[in-house]
């Protein structure tokens, strides 16, 4: 774990999102601290195949009282320089992050990104707001071209050599640094002054805090001067590959114009719209930001929310129909590789949550009059599902006589508790997964009901199966029965998995004084403020801090760890055993939204969290821009009767 003291606005990132897997993220402090941070990050092959090419930009200003940095480094160790965290006396993320700059004379500049979905071209501004004299702005792009995984070392097969274009109009300086990777084009108001170097030794602490790599150089390949005395505000355009000289005024006033008009909406939307990302012809949601894909549990959890709780089935009915061919053997794949590879069939829950979504896009639909000409597509996927469950499929996943879904093989992880070091399963949940079950009876009863009666047989047999065989009698339900597929083993451990039993899914399994013990358990040793932890404190297993190097990280993964997208499904049972009365929508609304809203303001701004320490204060950590977070979150204040947004 590192020792550098956080810097004022550190700990708080911004997102802006192209809408095909690549995009511009930072910190408000405006020290880079991810190896993802970046202004210009593209996906070559969206969503996947993402590269980073310009990583930031070092910036000061020369006034009457002298050279004062804008921008902020952290060189190793630990060694700041320039401080322009020092100097930010505002920030606002609306309607696109926006920094100002308060120098000792009283002179003060903003400085504006935003990345523009359309052309996936980032635009910085600069503007001298007060202040008189003169006032000279320099930017030097700090540039890779490396896979977004990866990181930079000064090396001889850099190319710096630039080509510049079209001063007359506005200066456009394109290097390409390496041959197999895109060129990068800056297109400004500026002049360029080729001097090249190499910057070296950039930290990344929260990367040194993961136990991983944290050290790069960077290249710097010139210089952009400014006048920021004169009015008109300071652009660059960085832009993927090379490009023509164009009227670079002209084209960021229209940038800015549209993105204005499109901004203008509620800001949480603009949040859910940063995951929708275009795949081949069709679309797909980002599991999460800086480094996840598209992967099909997360995105069919997510698109309850993020989509159909904000009404926008058409974007719903494309993800959903562009999946529905991705079924193999009764499976959907649940990780696309970031190569764009061939998908990978891994998961035994993702293939059920994909039919609980169809299940909640056609009943929205249905709400809203809409009747979607591709469900005869949607159908045949769900019947493929619940065909190859029933006959049996990869990875021992299949029908048993109970009518319960068995599932794992030693050395794999198929729940969505799916933390793995290199051999080490640590929650390998081999047998009978009590949330599979109710996934599996829920896809039964969808199939029963809407297409096919012949389900209702193995739904009612899997029921009584269920009934007789999760009930705990120490109290709750066993996390897994026929545990490593040991008919009559199982697991006790306390567990949010038994909470899908109660809520989060379209047909509850148990009502009553039976689910109220379950939400009751549940609240009692598994609710946090921002979500229920995967296991008990009680349990002598239980890890309270999710952190340190990757084998401790995935350790406490399941283990203890808080996951905000939990707190989802465990409101719609709290408000199900209370028969959703305006008494407990109210008490709800008072109890389980304020954390989330505070939430908002930190970490990843305006999203919600991968996940959060188990032990108070459950300090947030994994990925900060995360899907399902925010796409519970959206569904929590639909189910308490508010306003998505």
């Amino acid at each position: 774990m590192t020792d550098a003291m956080p810097l004022p606005g550190e700990d708080s990132e911004w997102l802006e999102a192209d809408g095909l897997g690549g995009f511009a993220s930072g910190t408000v402090s405006g020290v880079r601290t991810r190896r993802y941070h970046a202004l210009l990050l593209t996906a070559a092959h969206p969503p996947a195949g993402r590269t980073v090419l310009v990583n930031g930009i070092e910036a000061w200003v020369e006034t009457a009282a002298g050279h004062t940095g804008l921008s902020t480094q952290r060189y190793h160790p630990d060694v700041i320089h320039p401080r322009g965290f020092e100097r930010v006396a505002a920030f606002t993320r609306e309607p696109w992050p926006t920094w100002t700059f308060r120098l000792a004379d009283g002179t003060e500049i903003t400085q504006e990104l935003l990345v523009d979905p359309d052309s996936c071209d980032t635009l910085l501004r600069w503007r001298r707001i007060s202040g008189a004299g003169p006032c000279a702005l320099a930017v030097v792009p700090l540039l890779s071209g490396r896979d977004y995984h990866a990181l930079q070392s000064a090396n001889p097969a850099f190319d710096f050599t630039p080509q510049v274009r079209g001063a007359e109009i506005g200066s456009c300086v394109t290097w390409r640094p390496y041959p197999d990777r895109p060129a990068i084009s800056a297109l400004t108001t500026g002049t360029y002054r080729h001097a090249p170097d190499w910057y070296h030794q950039f930290i990344y602490v929260a990367e040194q805090a993961r136990g991983l790599d944290c050290v790069e150089d960077l290249a710097a390949p010139g210089s952009f001067s400014f006048d920021l005395a004169h009015p008109e505000p300071g652009l660059m355009l960085l832009r993927a590959g090379e490009s023509a000289p164009v009227r670079v005024r002209a084209l960021a006033d229209r940038m800015v114009a549209t993105a204005r008009v499109a901004r203008a909406g509620p800001t949480l939307r603009r949040s859910a719209g940063s995951y929708r990302v275009d795949r081949g012809r069709g679309s797909t949601l980002m599991a999460g930001f800086p480094w996840f894909t598209d992967w099909g549990r997360d995105t069919f959890i997510a698109l309850r929310g993020l989509l159909l709780a904000i009404g926008d089935l058409e974007t719903a009915e494309a993800i959903l129909t562009g999946w529905a061919g991705a079924v193999s053997e009764g499976m959907m794949p649940n990780r696309f590789p970031d190569s764009g590879e061939q998908p990978e069939y891994n998961s035994v829950d993702a293939s059920l949550w994909y039919v609980i979504a169809v299940h909640d896009f056609l009943a929205a639909s249905g709400a809203a009059g809409r009747s979607p000409q591709s469900e005869p597509a949607l159908r045949a996927a769900c019947l493929a599902i619940l065909d190859g469950y029933a006959a049996g499929t990869r990875f021992g996943i299949r029908a048993d006589a109970d009518g319960l879904i068995a599932a794992g093989q030693p050395g794999l992880q198929l729940t969505w508790m799916d933390a793995k070091v290199g051999d080490w399963v640590v929650t390998p949940r081999i047998g009978k997964p009590v949330e599979i079950q109710a996934l599996w009876i829920n896809a039964l009863h969808i199939a029963a009901t809407r297409w096919e009666p012949r389900f209702s047989r193995i739904e009612a047999m899997a029921r009584a199966s269920f009934a007789g065989r999760f009930p705990n009698p120490a109290g709750g339900l066993f996390d897994v029965v026929d545990v490593d597929h040991v008919p009559g083993a199982h697991d006790a451990s306390l567990r949010p998995n038994q909470i899908f039993v109660v809520g989060g899914l379209p047909f509850p399994l148990l009502t009553g004084e039976s689910a109220k013990s379950i939400v009751d358990a549940v609240e009692d040793e598994l609710l946090t403020p921002l979500g229920l932890r995967t296991l008990s404190p009680n349990d002598p297993a239980y890890v309270g801090r999710y952190g340190g190097d990757a084998r401790r990280r995935d350790g406490a993964y399941h283990q203890g760890t808080v996951w905000p997208w939990l707190l989802g499904p465990f409101v719609d049972a709290w408000l199900s055993v209370r028969g959703r009365s305006e008494a407990a929508l109210k008490e709800g609304q008072a109890r389980f939204l304020p954390p989330l809203e505070q939430h908002l303001g930190v970490a990843g701004l305006g999203h919600v969290s991968e996940v959060a320490d188990g032990d108070a204060p459950h300090g947030p950590g994994g990925c900060p821009f995360q899907a399902w977070s925010l796409g519970e979150y959206i569904r929590i204040r639909r189910m308490l009767g508010l306003e998505a947004f």
